[in-house]
């Protein structure tokens, strides 16, 4: 809808309206990011359109024109100024992070910001009024533009944040001044520290936006705004109070406690750099705080972590550019089986948009997956009539029926081989011509489960992980029989569920699991030795991970746990030790970890009940919990089970929550040194056993 109302204006506003009395920027020819002109009312139509891209984003070159284009406004002045986008995409997605990148020094992102804070800074002073007109996307250094005008008017669906935070960074161009002096400085402060995006109605509500305006009615509230009858937004005699040095001083230190549960301030900075700048200079002049705001955001841009999130951003992209394969995209999903996978899986397709139909022979299971997908939909803040639609697109079938209709089959029953063989024998004569049928298999090697396919071409691996709804990775398995476009349409098909797709072989365990398993194990066999769960826990959570082994095992499901490592140690070369036996009792007691309420740990409400243990765990835990990760993903780089270093470090983090201000393992080991690694794992080796004898690997590679 956005792209038809923007080739609407462009086509009107553009030739017929802003542009047609354009005499005074006729230099206009030669900017290459902007559009100006003028309509018969003397209303100057800035229109953004970064050259050959498909988003706005702000760079070195556009914010150099935006300047020239300021000096032309300042020397024949409008009645006032409308700044919007002319892209499908949104506003502006933020600032170039490539040329950020670039930087080598504290200085150099001075000299730029600095420079960058002149333009904006002249803009906002301009002597007409200035509304910002946004829709779509309006995040980080383009919300900051947009800050910097009288007005912002948003078309509804727009969606505005400062995302700067995932970065390892806060606000650098100006924002942090501007919002929080702008609407209520907690609200401001809140929406930097989580980098959450708010929909209109949310920034409409906390005065970010001063009015919500349907496309057709844009002209008459710039009409509005021109002649000072729309009223700006501010925060009020409630922000005047809450910027008082002691009301600051009050709050920093709730929020700095809230921001350490989420963010440890000695693995991500910028929380706490944020907190101190707002602190310091929150209630003291715009231009004081913006000063301090450069030499904070310089500080930031050069440290590890920001260095290494920034790695990640990439990596996500790079991950996206897979699923852009040009092929058919998938319209109808039927999942073979309600279990919990299943019923995530299904209900995370219909949330997304997909046609959904669900197969089990458990009434049970099925309406627990409707149930589940209602849950979702609270959870993500669905209006009613979102719900309804959301829920209507997902369908229990009693008989299996959705196989004959579906693009896609998925089949997500339990990890036995003559289970999953069975539902082929079912499926594949039902099929229809193009259909694809994939496995959520979590380690049984594709070659197997194909052998009694009459066409296993069409097969192929789609590894969700749990919860479905919150990890972004999608194994995508390829097997020597797969069919190239199956396998395209695949990768699509993951980008179609705003998922992340990392194309591995097909190999006991894959990349994941395989990588993952070593570290589950080593934790039990500590555990076997006596050391207290929440100890090895806290090493691991100390060293970054979101949460430690132990409890990781109980969230995956300690019977899922210990049939891949059984699998593992039979089909693989290896000496990781078998399971305890107090594991497998476990296990037959359906004591399975989060799903049954209690596994390695008690679980309350959804949470591990964790001891206060204060007992230190040995000193080479780390490494002995670490490393066997580290020595399996380089395993999986020499044998080929997947491409290359980054798509490692990037299926790692998102598949697992590998810390990611550490850039993935394979970033981190060659931060530590692959010499280092050998070493250590040969020292090990040494002390406890073969299962650490360092892959070959780290010498071919060192």
């Amino acid at each position: 809808m956005t792209g038809h109302i923007l080739k609407a204006l462009s086509a009107r506003e553009m030739a017929r309206g802003p542009f047609a009395n354009a005499d005074t920027e006729k230099q206009a020819e030669n900017w290459q990011h902007w559009r100006l002109g003028r309509d018969e009312k003397d209303v100057a139509w800035l229109i953004f359109d970064k050259k050959e891209a498909a988003a706005n984003v702000l760079s070195a070159g556009v914010l150099e024109e935006l300047g020239k284009i300021v000096e032309a406004l300042e020397s024949k002045p409008p009645k006032g100024l409308v700044l919007r986008s002319i892209k499908p995409t949104g506003f502006c997605l933020g600032a170039d992070i490539t040329e950020f990148s670039e930087l080598g020094s504290e200085s150099e992102v001075v000299d730029k910001l600095s420079r960058a804070h002149e333009v904006v800074d002249r803009f906002e002073a301009l002597s007409f009024p200035t509304i910002a007109v946004i829709h779509g996307s309006c995040l980080g250094g383009g919300l900051e533009l947009a800050l910097a005008c009288d007005y912002r008017f948003a078309i509804p669906g727009a969606k505005l944040g400062f995302p700067e935070v995932q970065l390892g960074l806060h606000p650098g161009l100006g924002g942090t001044a501007r919002l929080t002096q702008l609407v209520d400085p907690i609200e401001a402060m809140t929406m930097m520290l989580t980098g959450k995006t708010l929909p209109h109605v949310k920034a409409s509500k906390l005065g970010l936006v001063d009015l919500v305006v349907e496309e057709r009615h844009v002209a008459a509230a710039v009409e509005a705004a021109v002649t000072g009858d729309v009223e700006q937004s501010s925060s009020g005699m409630r922000g005047r109070v809450l910027s008082t040095k002691p009301a600051r001083q009050l709050q920093t230190r709730q929020m700095r406690s809230q921001a350490a549960k989420k963010a440890p301030p000695q693995h991500y900075p910028a929380p706490e750099a944020l907190i101190d700048l707002w602190e310091q200079y929150g209630g003291e002049s715009g231009p004081s705080m913006r000063k301090e705001e450069i030499a904070s955001f310089a500080k930031l841009m050069m440290t590890d972590t920001s260095r290494n999130l920034v790695k990640v951003f990439f990596l996500r992209e790079k991950m996206k550019g897979l699923t852009r394969t040009g092929a058919e995209p998938v319209e109808h999903v039927h999942v073979v089986g309600a279990g919990e996978m299943g019923a995530d899986i299904a209900g995370w397709c219909a949330f997304q948009g997909l046609r959904v139909t669900l197969f089990d022979m458990e009434a049970d299971k099925l309406a627990q997956a409707v149930g589940k997908l209602a849950d979702l939909c609270e959870k993500k803040h669905r209006s009613e009539a979102q719900r309804r639609d959301i829920l209507d697109r997902l369908t229990p079938d009693f008989a299996n029926r959705g196989v004959e209709q579906a693009d896609l089959v998925i089949e997500a029953v339990p990890e036995k081989v003559d289970i999953k063989q069975k539902v082929y024998e079912d499926v594949e004569p039902r099929l229809k011509h193009g259909a694809i049928l994939a496995t959520n298999t979590s380690s049984i090697p594709l070659e197997t489960l194909g052998e009694k396919l009459k066409d296993p071409k069409r097969l192929v691996g789609l590894h969700f992980f749990n919860p479905v709804a919150l990890m972004p990775l999608v194994e995508v398995v390829n097997h020597d029989k797969a069919d190239s476009k199956v396998l395209d349409r695949a990768r699509a098909f993951v980008g179609q569920i705003d998922r992340l797709p990392a194309p591995v072989e097909t190999a006991p365990g894959f990349l994941v699991n395989r990588a993952l398993t070593p570290y589950l194990v080593e934790a039990m066999v500590m555990l076997d030795e006596g050391v207290a769960a929440e100890s090895i826990d806290r090493v691991a959570e100390d060293f970054g991970m979101p949460m430690g082994p132990i409890e990781l095992a109980d969230q995956v499901g300690l019977d899922i746990c210990l049939s891949v490592a059984d699998m593992l140690r039979d089909r693989l070369d290896t000496d990781m030790p078998p399971a305890p036996d107090w594991l497998r009792e476990k296990v037959k007691d359906g004591k399975l970890g989060k799903k049954s309420g209690e596994g390695l740990y008690q679980w309350k409400k959804g949470k591990a009940d964790k001891q206060d243990k204060t007992e230190a765990a040995p000193d080479d835990t780390l490494d002995r919990l670490l490393l066997p990760m580290l020595n399996a993903c380089m395993a999986c780089l020499r044998e080929g089970v997947i491409g290359d270093e980054a798509l490692v470090d990037g299926a790692m983090i998102f598949g697992t929550g590998f810390a990611p201000f550490r850039g993935g393992p394979m970033n981190y080991a060659h931060k530590r040194g692959f010499d280092d690694i050998r070493s250590s794992l040969a020292t090990l080796a040494d002390n406890h056993g073969d299962r650490f004898r360092p892959d070959e690997g780290w010498s071919d590679k060192s």
